[in-house]
């Protein structure tokens, strides 16, 4: 069977664990050559081993400073190819009421989420070829209100609304921008959900789906699959939400 992406090139930024990995490595079973992207260089030489070396290259950075943006899209250049695909996945997380947020809480999450998001993108513009999908990675929560989880929800939240302005401005260029929204996953970061570090509010809401269970990561990398490729040829600016119901029934 053909495999959908075969002979494209793809980014994940936030893709040693979690929902990066997951996807980076769906998108090479699929035949793209994958660019993963991380802080951590350990974890990311971990993801390129599972991957396989031949499908995945990582590039260590921090998608919240442009210098280290300006050396991912170097190693990308260098390989001539251009991109066919960027998931703009990095992001981070943390608990604070209105009373409690201090200003390195905003910056914390708004640097990762929002600056290196756009960060992101606005580097891959060169590099996108005709027919590229853009992927971002927001959240049920940002609609939700969760308690506690102001700054997170807001900084998802402008990811939904650039996405819908980055797709009028690139659709002249046959460059799709789509976003996927996933509910409560299984991943690294919800491991302390059970261990009393997230607040009792949280913890209801994030355990309660209409499938009785929370997500898996690769539940997620198939959706983005899918708005990487030409099955999703007629979506634009659309937000697919992966959250087993939890905030649609």
């Amino acid at each position: 069977m053909t495999q959908q992406l075969e002979g494209k090139t793809a980014l994940v930024t936030g893709g040693s664990t979690g929902i990066g990995f997951a996807s980076a490595r769906r998108l090479a079973e699929e035949g793209a050559h994958v660019f993963v992207t991380g802080r951590r260089e350990a974890a990311l030489d971990e993801a390129v081993a599972a991957i396989g070396p031949a499908r995945a290259t990582a590039v260590v950075g921090d998608v919240s400073r442009a210098a280290d943006v300006d050396r991912l899209y170097a190693a990308v250049r260098a390989r001539g190819r251009g991109l066919d695909v960027v998931f703009a996945n990095a992001g981070t997380g943390a608990f604070a009421t209105l009373e409690e947020t201090t200003e390195e809480h905003l910056d914390a999450i708004f640097g990762v989420n929002v600056r290196g998001t756009v960060l992101t993108v606005r580097g891959a513009l060169p590099l996108l070829n005709d027919g590229a999908s853009v992927i971002l990675n927001s959240s049920v929560r940002a609609d939700d209100g969760v308690p506690a989880f102001g700054a997170y929800a807001a900084s998802k939240a402008a990811l939904r609304s650039f996405a819908r302005t980055w797709a009028n401005e690139l659709k002249g260029r046959g460059v799709r921008v789509n976003v996927v929204s996933p509910g409560t996953i299984d991943t690294p970061g919800t491991k302390t959900i059970g261990a009393g570090t997230v607040p009792a509010a949280a913890r209801a809401r994030f355990a309660a789906t209409p499938l009785g269970r929370i997500g898996r990561p690769e539940e997620v990398a198939d959706a983005v699959v899918f708005l990487a490729s030409e099955r999703s040829s007629f979506v634009l600016g659309a937000n697919l939400y992966v959250d087993g119901g939890e905030n649609q029934v």
